[in-house]
Formats: structure tokens, sequence, C-alpha cells
């Protein structure tokens, strides 16, 4: 089958079992991963820069050629440069200077024009914190009013969790024969986690929230430690759009160093090169397996590829 471009690609990834993961650590049960980081912007991003470019440029409030703007820790932004690149829309990549540079540079290839913003006071380079994209955010809204142009708002869109809602959830659910009893995802926008759990909760499946240990805000509590190496989520919002009644049966954590070591063990164990939301997820399935979910069936998404990291401490 030849395909008229690389947007109809996006979506329908392999879902594989991590047998070798769950053999090694002696686990009742199955991790079942979704292989996101395969898709042409190598993350899980590009499904919901496809849908709300779509989506926008079918009701109107994306003019043919009009600019295009978001704030992203690199994954978005390469979707959103794919899908734009490919539609004629120019498009303004808003990140923080904390995000790795792997991803600007990716994206300035994709001919994406990229605006770096400083990090907030005391923030830790490689490590971006809720102040940090508050103030890219700020950047974000000042060059859309600036150039007339479109918001993406992958924080705000309903296009972001329909996305999954209609892509990954049932994706998951067929190829895995409806057999997952389980759902967790490490929370940025919250639109994977919140769509894919509208899809699967009426099916009977447990779907779980991952947040960085220390930064548990979705889970109601007080913030301790906002700084952490899990760079696209984590940004410590109590408040996400797309996560407002959504079905969510409990909240994990996980730390950077157990999301280190998992992405590490991804790499080593089952020849998965992803990167560090990737480790959290995998950390936190283990969780699953140990406690509520033990015998059952946990899926989770690989969220991006391990190149986009091999600038930070990751790979050392």
């Amino acid at each position: 089958m030849i395909l008229p471009s690389v947007i109809d690609v996006i979506g329908n990834t392999p879902l594989v079992e991590l047998s070798r993961v769950t053999r090694s650590l002696g686990l009742e049960g199955r991790i079942l991963a979704k292989l996101d980081y395969l898709m042409p912007g190598f993350s899980k991003k590009d499904r919901a820069a496809r849908s709300i470019i779509e989506i926008a440029r079918a009701n109107g409030s994306l003019l043919p050629e009009q600019t295009v703007v978001e704030l992203t820790s690199g994954n978005m932004g390469t979707g959103l440069a794919i899908v734009c690149g490919i539609l004629g829309h120019p498009f303004v990549a808003v990140m923080s200077a904390g995000n790795s540079v792997e991803r600007a540079r990716m994206m300035r290839a994709l001919a994406a024009e990229i605006v770096i913003v400083p990090q907030a006071s005391g923030s830790k380079p490689g490590e971006v914190s809720g102040a940090d994209l508050a103030l890219v955010d700020q950047e974000a809204t000042r060059i859309t009013l600036e150039r007339d142009a479109f918001r993406a708002d992958q924080f705000g869109h309903a296009g972001n969790p329909a996305a999954h809602e209609t892509g990954t959830g049932p994706e998951i659910w067929d190829q895995s024969g409806g057999e997952i009893t389980a759902f967790c995802d490490f929370a940025g926008s919250g639109g994977t986690l919140a769509g894919a759990a509208r899809f699967l909760s009426p099916l009977g499946v447990r779907c779980y929230a991952v947040e960085p240990q220390g930064a548990r805000a979705l889970a109601g509590e007080a913030v301790s430690t906002p700084d952490h190496p899990i760079q696209g989520g984590g940004y410590a919002m109590n408040d996400l759009v797309h996560m407002r009644d959504a079905p969510i049966a409990d909240y994990l954590s996980v730390t950077g160093e157990e999301a280190r070591e998992n992405a590490r063990l991804l790499a080593s164990r089952e020849g998965i090169f992803a990167g560090y939301s990737a480790g959290a997820n995998l950390a936190a399935a283990i969780q699953l397996l140990r406690g509520p979910e033990r015998g059952g069936c946990v899926a989770i998404v690989m969220c991006d590829s391990g190149l986009k990291y091999l600038s930070t401490d990751l790979w050392e």
C-alpha cells in the first residue's frame, strides 16, 4: 500500500509483551507496551498533533497557510512540525531551555521556528518545572497574538484526548484481544491518559495516573519536589483540563531514578529504546503487578524515543 503522506502513518502502532522484564523480576501477570515511539515524530504526541490540526482546519478555526504556535517539551512540537509542514502551515515551537537539545534540533530539521525560553530562577538544566512551563506559556501566548496565529493548545484542545479515545484506547483493546485489566500513563497534558481511559474504563479496565514522587498534584497532595528529570510531564498541575471527570482508579508515583532505571531496563531486556516517561510507565506497571493488579494484564505506552535524550543523564 502506498500512502499519500507521512501523516497517514500516524497511529496503529504495535503492541508487544514485555515478557523478559516480567520473568526477570518474577512478576505475576503481563505488561503490554504500545510502541508509539515508532511513529514519524518518534512520540505519542503525533496522534494529538494530527487530531488538533485536522479538527481546527475542518471547523475553520485554522485558516489555510495560517501560522500555528504551541508550547512544547519537544514531542508535541515535533508532531506539529510534521503535520503543519505537510499541510502548509508555518509552525512556531516555544520550549523551555530545560528541555533536551535533540528535540529542538529535530524540530528545526522539520522546518519549525524554535523559540527557547530561559528557565525560571532556581530551575535545574534538564528538568522542566511548572514554573518553567508557565514562562513558556506566556511567551507562546504573546507570539500567538503578535502573529495572529492559531494556538494548538495541547493542554486545552479537545482534539488531544479525542486522538486517544478513538485511537490509542481502541487499538490497545483490539490488539490485546480485550485481555488488559489495567492501563497507566505518565501525565503531561493528560490527553493520552484521559482519552484512553474514557474508552477503556467502561470496558472494565482500571486506569491509573502516574506522577513524579514529590509532585503528586493530581493525587491532591502538596507538592514538595517539583524538580525531576522526567521531561514532558509531571508539571505539578492539579487542574489539567483533560483530566476533569476522567475515570481514574488511582494515582501512582515514581522517582526520577526509577524512571531512569526502567528506561534502561526496556533497552537492555526488551530492545525498546525509549525515553524517561516510558521508564516511568514501566515502573508504575511493575508497582501495579506487585500490588492491586497482581496477576493481571497492564498496558502502557512507550511515549517517545531514547534518541531524544542522548544529551541527558539517561544514557550515561
